[in-house]
């Protein structure tokens, strides 16, 4: 699932950042509000993480331009304000949640994953599919013809980064950005390590094979024609 950290404190963005994408998240990080409703606008988010006193314009004008564009994504406010009238307001605005600083990062989760369970049953945007390959979202499991596929966090991130940009040829820098979190290193083979032992597991013993290499350009996940 993607989410979207709008937070102008460098250590702060960062550690949320780090700790979200361990946790098996996509997350994007931006340092001011313009920035932040920029992408909240023209990116597909499943919630966002808004500090209140932003540069630009502050978390509150953030969420009206949120909501005012008809997206319903969770919204939970980080913030050192803790005055009633202040996250009173917050919630009128349409804030789903209010977590103050300072923060135990696994309350931060707690929260993140309880606000993307609310609303009783799975939607269909829960799941990511290909050929008979299934990833649930919010129960972090995948399966292929039933049977349940057991991945380590990184390996659910790069499946999950592959399926939602299924049928796009993907460079190892942007994997590498998005997965690790790091700038391409071509005396590295993380990447294709990684992808050996997703491939070992996601299409060995079964067909069609999914995750395809594209020579000279990265991988992409279609079925092979």
């Amino acid at each position: 699932m993607k989410i979207l950290v709008v937070e102008d404190e460098q250590k702060t963005g960062d550690y949320l950042r780090q700790g979200l994408m361990e946790a098996s998240f996509i997350v994007d990080l931006a340092r001011d509000g313009l920035d932040g409703l920029h992408l909240a606008l023209t990116e597909a988010y499943d919630l966002a993480v808004l500090d209140v006193k932003l540069p630009g314009i502050d978390g509150w004008q953030v969420l009206q331009g949120i909501r005012r564009a008809g997206k319903d994504m969770p919204v939970l406010f980080l913030t050192a304000r803790d005055d009633v009238e202040d996250r009173v307001k917050g919630l009128e605005l349409g804030a789903d949640d209010y977590l103050v600083k300072p923060f135990a990062f696994s309350e931060l989760l707690a929260r993140v994953r309880t606000l993307l369970r609310r609303g009783g049953k799975a939607k269909e945007s829960d799941f990511l599919n290909a050929a008979d390959l299934e990833l649930d979202l919010l129960r972090r499991r995948v399966t292929r013809s039933g049977r349940k596929i057991d991945l380590t966090s990184k390996e659910f991130s790069l499946l999950e980064l592959l399926l939602r940009r299924q049928g796009e040829v993907l460079p190892r820098s942007l994997i590498a950005s998005q997965v690790w979190d790091m700038n391409f290193d071509s005396d590295t083979n993380v990447i294709e390590v990684a992808i050996r032992r997703l491939r070992v597991k996601v299409d060995d013993g079964f067909e069609p094979k999914l995750i395809q290499t594209v020579r000279g350009m990265g991988y992409v996940l279609e079925a092979a024609e």
